[in-house]
């Protein structure tokens, strides 16, 4: 069973370097609605890549935020400002995508791409803490 977990850590955190450099090419283009999207599936996919690691796992997107927020935000796992970055991304996705007449624009998305690839960075740090 911890090799199948490992594989899904390992996945999990491909996925999220790969979907990152997605964002950087919507960013590039200057589609920031699409970009903003990619950032959280990015940093989504970080996170749950760090609650497979603790088999911990939820049913809806909001649950995985609920999730991170309780057993690595609070506790210090993580810093304050990468939950808060986490949740900035969250909430800029569901604007883009679910609101009509919403156009993100690069002053607001654009800083947001170094960002996410530092908490993906920290999350991959605290893997490789955790390993065992």
């Amino acid at each position: 069973m911890k090799d199948v977990i490992r594989e899904l850590v390992e996945y999990r955190l491909r996925r999220a370097g790969e979907t990152l450099e997605e964002a950087r090419v919507m960013g590039s283009i200057g589609h920031w609605n699409a970009c903003a999207n990619r950032l959280y599936y990015a940093a989504f996919y970080a996170v749950s890549a760090l609650l497979a690691k603790e088999g911990l796992t939820a049913a809806k997107h909001s649950g995985v935020k609920a999730l991170f927020n309780r057993h690595y935000v609070k506790t210090g796992k993580i810093s304050k400002d990468m939950g808060r970055l986490y949740n900035q991304l969250f909430d800029l996705r569901q604007e883009g995508d679910y609101l009509d007449f919403v156009l993100l624009e690069k002053e607001k998305v654009a800083p947001l791409i170094e960002a996410t690839a530092n908490f993906i960075e920290a999350i991959r740090s605290l893997l490789i803490e955790t390993k065992g």
